[in-house]
């Protein structure tokens, strides 16, 4: 049995055979809302779960009575998130909501409300950690940015976001996405139909934050007012983009030459963010890829702003980060 301190003012202090200090904080919601209550908890308590797994604490409550139980750190990082959740339960909390909280590392949530909200049709889009909100910062102040980091730290999706909301203010005259159309594992030949349409399978991200972001119909009115544009880099050639906010995704599957080619293209009044995971390049092995040479040739050119994003930085599934360190270290104990 551990020793167990007094709680004082909510406070109590546990002390394990390992000598590992944990504490216990109480805590009671005041004004009671049941409703508020029941939204905080999720379906069958399936918010307060996701909490403990990702902080590995444990929470336990009776009505508007809760106790949560970690190391120091962790524990109070907990009440921190229960109480923004109460803040904002006057309606249901999606699952999806209480990780992209939870996945602000160990950021005071209240820490990152003052950031800028992007002006886009999710009316809750903001940066969910430190190194997000650098990187929208260096969007706003710097023509050309780079965006590196692995699955799921919101590189594409913000730089859309960023991109919508130029345009929607008139800072920009219209917006062009582009990427490689490098195949991971298969060949654009098997697939059916004209090149517009072996190329589409590829594009699909990019339209799919489009559509969040702006709304199907909005997003086809821009097409068709040609304030809108997805192609694949090779028809970025021998163009000069003017007063456009461009997007060069996936860059890791660049060649230098196209990364040069790329960058090259830009002209007054534009700016372009690159964004790329070095750990996911499909290149044959023998090739540099042209994000990881860009990062060394451009690193101190004035001007250029790259931001590093890693897992800590993760807005997916809680696994996604886990499954990211998993292969990062698999990777370093090969070497």
């Amino acid at each position: 049995m551990r020793p167990l301190l007094p709680i004082i003012g909510g406070i109590g202090i546990l002390e394990s055979p390992s000598g590992i200090i944990s504490l216990i904080l109480k805590h009671v919601f005041s004004p009671l809302n049941n409703t508020r209550l029941a939204h905080l908890c999720g379906p069958t308590d399936e918010h307060l779960r996701s909490i403990e797994v990702a902080l590995d604490i444990r929470i336990a409550h009776r009505h508007e009575q809760f106790k949560i139980e970690g190391p120091k750190a962790r524990a109070q990082r907990g009440m921190e998130l229960l109480q923004a959740l109460y803040e904002i339960a006057h309606h249901p909390i999606s699952a999806a909501t209480v990780q992209l909280m939870v996945s602000g590392g160990g950021e005071s949530i209240s820490g990152l409300a003052d950031e800028p909200v992007l002006h886009t049709r999710r009316a809750d889009l903001r940066p969910r950690s430190k190194n997000q909100a650098l990187y929208l910062d260096n969007i706003a102040e710097y023509d050309i940015t780079f965006g590196i980091g692995p699955a799921g730290t919101g590189k594409t999706y913000l730089a859309v976001a960023a991109a919508v909301d130029a345009l929607q203010r008139s800072a920009v005259q219209r917006i062009v996405l582009t990427r490689p159309a490098v195949e991971a594992g298969e060949r654009l030949g098997f697939l059916p139909g004209d090149l517009n349409q072996k190329v589409d399978p590829y594009l699909r991200p990019l339209y799919d934050a489009l559509y969040d972001l702006m709304g199907f119909d909005q997003v086809h009115k821009a097409f068709e007012r040609q304030a809108l544009e997805i192609a694949p880099l090779g028809f970025m050639r021998g163009r000069t983009l003017n007063n456009a906010f461009v997007i060069l995704d996936e860059a890791q599957n660049t060649t230098p030459e196209q990364m040069k080619m790329f960058l090259t293209r830009i002209g007054f009044g534009t700016k372009a963010v690159i964004t790329g995971d070095i750990s996911q390049i499909d290149l044959p092995k023998a090739q540099l890829s042209g994000l990881i040479d860009a990062e060394r040739v451009l690193r101190r050119v004035s001007g250029i702003a790259i931001t590093h994003l890693t897992s800590a930085d993760i807005v997916r599934h809680p696994l996604v980060a886990r499954i990211v360190d998993a292969y990062d270290a698999a990777r370093v104990g090969e070497h």
